[in-house]
């Protein structure tokens, strides 16, 4: 099966986001012969690149799926203009107003308006909504992103999040929700985490064999309601995670582990949440890439790519994130402005780009307040 994945850069400064388009089947057949699957659209300004990507590059005017992650504007932001100037088939999205009536009031009531928009998350939400809307226009079908989800060529499932999962433990703490439940994880993370990442405290150093990347991150509920979807092109998988957290994470090993999951197959891993410190720890690292290594292979153990934005800062990627993959044999390519490239099979523009550099090892590393 023949495969091309891209990268597409976000961000003309520091803001990251994510834009990935891709298509798999047989690619150098009938255009019903494979797919063409937009996974998040970066912010409004990136749907218009997506959509010259899409007609430049794949010679269509056709999606046959477009993913909206979660609820963040850096992530779904350029969707409307994706649906309104494509054919769109389907659409995999969570829709939160459907299961609580505390978001679905937003909406009933006009409280939710680009006026009266006061928190991100209710920005991003109106921005979901929208594409709900487009979809009911025209006549798009939608399907909510959760567990054993898969499209129509069965390449694509979802292994996260789990309907219950999303209702009982993310829902009742979205930002915009009043009254989260305090005995729940997410009670104890802070409004602005999602929003801000904590200021560099300091600059530390680090070794090949001292990793200083833990288990403390914390993200919020929105970010962890991510879509986490597996593309299984039979030995050889992709893991695409969007912004998902540590718990997301660990929900999706969990059940990965019960069915026994070769975690040896995937051969691509998008860095969760653009870098993030907050969003992995060595032990998923240790399950989707694999263990430490003594010594910097040759060749790499698995590709990873990180979405982040053209002038991106010191916490995307942080240094200790990067570290910690090529530690473990998957040294990191960031897209910082730049188109990142991954084909398979006898994918038509295999041979089309320069190898990609990835990221060096840092001898020095951020701390965080």
């Amino acid at each position: 099966m023949d495969l091309e994945i891209d990268f597409l850069p976000v961000g003309e400064k520091s803001q990251s986001g994510d834009a990935i388009v891709l298509r798999y089947g047989n690619l150098n057949g009938r255009r019903e012969e494979y797919r063409v699957v937009v996974l998040d659209s970066g912010f409004s300004e990136t749907g218009d690149k997506v959509v010259e990507h899409i007609i430049g590059t794949y010679n269509t005017d056709t999606v046959d799926l477009i993913i909206s992650s979660h609820p963040d504007n850096d992530h779904s932001g350029g969707i409307p203009t994706v649906m309104e100037k494509l054919k769109v088939n389907k659409i995999w999205m969570h829709k939160p107003w459907d299961h609580t009536d505390n978001i679905s009031k937003l909406f009933k009531h006009g409280l939710v308006t680009d006026d009266s928009v006061e928190n991100r998350i209710e920005k991003s939400l109106l921005t979901v909504k929208k594409i709900e809307d487009i979809a009911k226009e025209k006549d798009i079908s939608i399907e909510e992103p959760f567990f054993g989800l898969k499209d129509d060529l069965g390449g694509l499932i979802v292994l996260g999040p789990n309907k219950n999962y999303y209702k009982n433990e993310l829902l009742p703490n979205f930002r915009c929700t009043p009254e989260p439940k305090k005995e729940t994880v997410f009670g104890k993370v802070k409004d602005k985490i999602a929003d801000i990442e904590s200021s560099i405290k300091d600059w530390i150093d680090e070794r090949w064999d001292l990793e200083t990347l833990d288990h403390s991150g914390e993200t919020s509920a929105e970010n962890n309601s991510s879509a986490i979807i597996l593309l299984n092109l039979g030995d050889e998988h992709i893991l695409f995670t969007a912004d998902a957290g540590q718990p997301a994470l660990e929900n999706v090993i969990c059940i990965l582990d019960d069915l026994k999951y070769d975690y040896g197959k995937i051969k691509l891993v998008q860095v969760p949440h653009h870098g993030s410190h907050r969003n992995i720890n060595p032990t998923i690292l240790d399950k989707i890439v694999g263990p430490k290594l003594s010594y910097k292979p040759e060749i790499a153990v698995k590709e990873v790519v990180v979405s982040v934005a053209k002038e991106s800062d010191d916490k995307h990627p942080s240094k200790k994130v990067s570290n910690a993959f090529a530690r473990r044999g998957a040294p990191v390519h960031d897209t910082s402005g730049q188109l990142k490239y991954y084909g398979k099979g006898n994918a038509p523009r295999i041979n089309s780009y320069g190898t990609s550099v990835p990221l060096p090892f840092f001898e020095r590393v951020e701390t965080h307040d």
